[in-house]
């Protein structure tokens, strides 16, 4: 049985926790302070620890209160979901989808489907959060999401399915007044001595990993003099002479005029984008955008060590 006492304890730790000061929390909770005062004091109580030092500059988290926070929000945000969809339930929807997705897939891949699923499903509700590739796998573990849209392809994990749905070949970017800027196609070898622009591996490691294996197949070791967060970044930074970087070769339409952005001798393809879901979580939802991309996609012929 819930402990819906406990709920709000926890919804009111998290106010205080995030504003650092209990007049600023009470007001946003639309109370006075000294009841959120005693029920801080109780929720303390009822946790045998001290949760907050208080002093005139505010309320800052005990080393107690910090490690519980975490579980706090996501607690929190998880009950706020099921408030969501019991509102919904009961005003006759028929179901929430949670997706992650990175920021590229938001572009081209996720609008169409979403589109289609809401022609189908009139009654739900989707829920977009944006993430990394590498936290696609654990989310979807956790139930954090339904269904995950990143750079993933699917190798090594019996219980997560991954469809691939977009894939395009590797191409370099480069500063205009580079040497190579005159090539109509670039070999890797060529980059040997080149600083590079890459994703932070964390974000995206079996992407990062492809990328220098390619360089080491190539004779060489990529030296990496920036790491950034997306391709956009890298051709920004390409931009501002901090390297050279590889890229989608989709992304020549999106490059600024100080870019530019050739193709490579060798024929290598990377999934930019990927389907996932849980295979050990059956959702109708997840099978209803599942079916609908099948015949969708045309897998594109695979020549290189990129994956």
């Amino acid at each position: 049985m819930i402990n819906f006492r406990l709920v709000r304890h926890l919804w009111l730790f998290l106010a205080v926790a995030e504003e650092q000061n209990f007049g600023r929390a009470a007001r946003r909770l639309g109370m006075s302070q000294p009841p959120l005062t005693e029920q801080i004091q109780t929720l303390e109580a009822a946790l045998k620890v001290k949760l907050f030092d208080r002093s005139r500059r505010g309320a800052h988290l005990t080393a107690a209160g910090a490690a519980i926070l975490p579980a706090v929000r996501k607690f929190v945000d998880q009950m706020q979901q099921l408030e969501l969809a019991v509102r919904e339930a009961a005003a006759g929807q028929t179901g929430v989808l949670t997706i992650g997705a990175i920021n590229a897939s938001m572009v081209d891949v996720l609008p169409p489907i979403l589109e289609r699923l809401r022609a189908h499903h009139p009654g739900i509700t989707v829920a977009v959060r944006e993430i990394d590739s590498v936290e696609a796998v654990p989310m979807l573990r956790a139930g954090d999401i339904d269904l995950a849209f990143a750079r993933l392809s699917g190798e090594g994990d019996a219980d997560i399915g991954t469809v691939p749905l977009v894939e395009d070949r590797l191409a370099v970017a480069l500063p205009r007044g580079h040497r190579l800027a005159g090539k109509p196609r670039v070999g890797l070898a060529a980059l040997a001595d080149e600083d590079f622009v890459m994703f932070y591996r964390q974000l995206s490691p079996e992407y990062f990993d492809g990328l220098t294996a390619a360089c080491k197949d190539a004779g060489f070791t990529p030296r990496i003099l920036h790491e950034v967060r997306s391709v956009a970044s890298q051709v920004a930074f390409v931009g501002c002479g901090q390297g050279i970087a590889l890229v989608p070769a989709a992304y020549r339409k999106l490059a600024p005029d100080n870019v530019l952005v050739r193709p490579l001798r060798e024929n290598l393809r990377v999934v930019t984008t990927a389907m996932a879901w849980n295979k050990a979580r059956p959702n109708v939802l997840v099978e209803h955008v599942r079916a609908g991309l099948v015949g969708r996609r045309t897998p594109a012929k695979q020549e290189g060590p990129i994956h």
